[in-house]
């Protein structure tokens, strides 16, 4: 099962047209993004991503995958995730099935087929694929994009195993030795930092930290993911969010939490009301953007008066031509 020597099956891509497709998916992407993206495309590099949750570290590879018009494969990471959940699982009910009706044998190999053309059981035939595998063996003329996702939630003996996939895009099967990717995937890892990793793991990857989108940007992300709510409305929005991030919460809302907020401000003004934001709309929808019970109790009435200062005077910040 061991393919040729791996080449990114993904065209040459420039910058504008990287763009291009960030554009047709409605996601903003700053210039250091755009270039760490493309230079990971074209040197066949796994882009290991960080950043806080919400910050659109996901959604990245979500982004690559439609934007090339390809397969998503994800891995959502756990702690205790192993390599069979991750990579393959035998069919033991199929090789039992196979053994007792003499139709397989439990020799491993599968060029172990004996004078009656029996086949090992430990074959393709009783492979189950999980993602990794998935993405190794996917055919067709496009690369998958394989999304290992909050890579920190695993522990270091999973880190080791990705080693391989990660330099030389294949794996090892003892009972059916190397599988090797004919088209490698387009890798994307992401991580929480709720735990260093590996500096071996961090050499095989080109790295990209994603920080919290200033005003101008998240604006320009909810203008676009969410049209229906109005332009005024939608300023009030992030500027609120951005006086929330300057509080020492344990969990500050991220880009995900704003875009709840505001498809939430839009569907309660579903009558088309544009008046501002008030201090009781933004308490009764403090849950769209706080998710601890701690953070929510913090938001007194001084806070709220904050919150609502920083909605009023948002107007002034936006470009007149989006007013």
């Amino acid at each position: 099962m061991t393919g040729k020597t791996p080449e990114l099956a993904v065209e040459a891509i420039d910058e504008a047209t990287l763009r291009e497709r960030f554009e047709g998916q409605h996601y903003v992407a700053d210039d250091r993004v755009v270039t760490t993206v493309q230079l990971a495309l074209q040197l066949g590099r796994p882009l290991l991503v960080e950043g806080e949750p919400g910050s659109g570290k996901t959604e990245l590879g979500k982004v690559l995958a439609d934007g090339f018009d390809t397969e998503l494969i994800r891995l959502q990471c756990y702690e205790g995730l192993t390599a069979e959940n991750a990579l393959y699982e035998w069919n033991y009910t199929k090789q039992l099935l196979a053994v007792q009706s003499n139709e397989g044998t439990v020799t491993a190999g599968s060029e172990s087929a004996d004078a009656a053309g029996t086949r090992s059981v430990f074959d393709d035939e009783y492979l189950l694929e999980r993602p990794l595998l998935r993405a190794l063996t996917a055919g067709g003329d496009r690369s998958p994009v394989l999304l290992i996702d909050e890579i920190d939630r695993a522990d270091e003996a999973f880190e080791a195993f990705l080693l391989e996939l990660l330099s030389e895009y294949q794996v090892s099967i003892p009972e059916l030795g190397t599988i090797r990717a004919e088209n490698p995937p387009i890798v994307i890892l992401t991580s929480n930092r709720t735990r260093g990793l590996s500096d071996a793991l961090k050499r095989r990857c080109l790295y990209l930290h994603v920080e919290p989108p200033s005003f101008e940007t998240e604006y320009e992300i909810v203008s676009r993911k969410v049209p229906e709510l109005d332009a005024a409305i939608a300023a009030e929005v992030c500027a609120v969010v951005e006086r929330l991030r300057e509080e020492s919460f344990l969990k500050r809302p991220g880009v995900a939490e704003t875009l709840d907020w505001a498809r939430a401000v839009a569907m309660l003004r579903a009558d088309g009301s544009d008046e501002p934001l008030s201090t009781d709309e933004i308490e009764r929808t403090i849950g769209c953007l706080l998710k601890e019970v701690e953070d929510v109790t913090r938001v007194d009435t001084a806070l709220l008066e904050q919150l609502h200062a920083a909605a009023a005077a948002a107007d002034d910040r936006l470009d007149p031509t989006e007013r």
